[in-house]
C-alpha cells in the first residue's frame, strides 16, 4: 500500500509542476496581472513598469484572470486529494506531513531549477513577449531572488505542518 501512496504523491508533484508551467505560461501571455513582474529581476522590472502600469483590462488580460482561476483550484486540489487519500489510509501527521512536504519540494525544486534557470536565464521566452526587456542583464542573473526563494520553503514547511495537522484533525 505504501508503494501505491508514494505513487500517488508522485503523481501529484508532476501535476503540480505541469500546473505551475501552465499558470507561468498564461499570465505571461494574456498578461492579466502585474504580480508577474514582481517575481523578474529589479532592471527588468524597470523596463516593463511603464508598460504594466497603463495595461488597461482588455478581454485578453479578463481571460488571463478567468485561465487563472482552475489553476489555482487545481493546485489547491492537489493537497486535497492527497487529503483524502492520506485519510483513506489512516495517515498519521508524519504521513500527511511528508506528503505535503514532498509535493511543495517538488514543485519548489522545478521552480527554481526548470523555470528560474532554464525559463528565465536560457532561453528568451519572457523577451518574446516583453521585447522592451532584451538585453536587460537580469535575465542571466540566477539566484537574484534567493531570499524570496528561502522564504517560499520556509513556507512549504509550515504549511505542510498546517495541512498535515488539518488533515489529522479532521
Amino acid at each position: 500500500m505504501v508503494e501505491k501512496e508514494m505513487l500517488l504523491t508522485l503523481i501529484l508533484s508532476v501535476s503540480g509542476c505541469l500546473l505551475l508551467c501552465l499558470c507561468i505560461w498564461g499570465v505571461t501571455v494574456t498578461m492579466s496581472t502585474a504580480l508577474l513582474a514582481k517575481n523578474f529581476p529589479e532592471d527588468v522590472q524597470e523596463r516593463i513598469r511603464p508598460r504594466i502600469e497603463n495595461l488597461p483590462m482588455s478581454p485578453k488580460r479578463f481571460l488571463g484572470w478567468i485561465i487563472l482561476i482552475p489553476f489555482l483550484v487545481g493546485y489547491i486540489g492537489l493537497f486535497v486529494i492527497g487529503g483524502i487519500d492520506g485519510k483513506k489510509h489512516g495517515s498519521t501527521f508524519p504521513q500527511f506531513f511528508l506528503r505535503f512536504f514532498v509535493i511543495g519540494a517538488v514543485i519548489k525544486a522545478f521552480d527554481i531549477i526548470c523555470l528560474d534557470y532554464f525559463l528565465l536565464t536560457k532561453t528568451h521566452f519572457f523577451q518574446h513577449y516583453f521585447p522592451e526587456t532584451e538585453g536587460c542583464g537580469g535575465w542571466q542573473d540566477f539566484g537574484y531572488n534567493r531570499k524570496q526563494q528561502a522564504r517560499q520553503c520556509i513556507l512549504i514547511l509550515i504549511g505542510s505542518a498546517v495541512t498535515a495537522w488539518l488533515f489529522t484533525m479532521l
